[in-house]
């Protein structure tokens, strides 16, 4: 497959629009169609550092840890006055592995201190425009994981709201679109899946 693809993409450049926040930038390379064709072709890529997602169960309580947020891009298409209800998530720093960044992460957002967890997939949101690949984790919590941290990282203009919310209640607002983030529909439903709660 590898060398199919050599020979279909050549002559590869880029060109850096922006690097605010994200790096977007122009990719420009030839492409051979299957019929011999050759076509030069221009995609606009938006990028950061890759991502972590997690999601905190219970299964004594039956219970998830989620987080309520303002994010602009919902706030835009006029949806719950822009708040969105998530999993753990974030970027991961730099020399630092996609395991620490989750667990530091859980306890940044929501205040559980987790010594481990669980490794689900490694995806792409929007594998179209956005160059960053997200590392998807599941891991218990207890009542006594609990600290005093929680509620985002004041320095980088997180304010987060702690949900523990039923798991059988977290399924109802994915059928009833109150949960509409990918991570966490996907989290959510690998539980269900692999039956790790009920």
């Amino acid at each position: 497959m590898k060398t199919e693809t050599k020979h279909k993409i050549n002559n590869v450049t880029s060109k850096v629009k922006s690097s605010a926040w994200g790096k977007l930038e122009d990719i420009n390379f030839d492409y051979t169609f299957k019929n011999g064709t050759s076509k030069n072709l221009t995609f606009e890529i938006y990028g950061k550092s890759d991502g972590v997602a997690i999601l905190l169960y219970n299964t004594v309580s039956n219970k998830v840890i989620l987080s309520r947020q303002f994010r602009a891009p919902v706030y835009i298409h006029g949806i719950s006055n822009g708040f969105s209800i998530e999993v753990v998530g974030g970027a991961i720093d730099k020399n630092e592995s996609p395991e620490k960044a989750a667990i530091r992460e859980t306890e940044e957002e929501v205040g559980y201190k987790i010594k481990n967890v669980k490794k689900v997939s490694t995806v792409f949101l929007s594998p179209g425009i956005v160059n960053e690949k997200v590392h998807l984790f599941v891991g218990e919590y207890t009542a006594e994981d609990k600290t005093k941290n929680g509620g985002g990282v004041a320095a980088e203009d997180e304010e987060i709201e702690v949900l523990e919310t039923d798991f059988s209640d977290a399924l109802q607002m994915i059928e009833k679109e109150q949960i509409i983030d990918a991570r966490t529909i996907m989290l959510l439903q690998y539980l269900q899946i692999n039956k790790l709660i009920d």
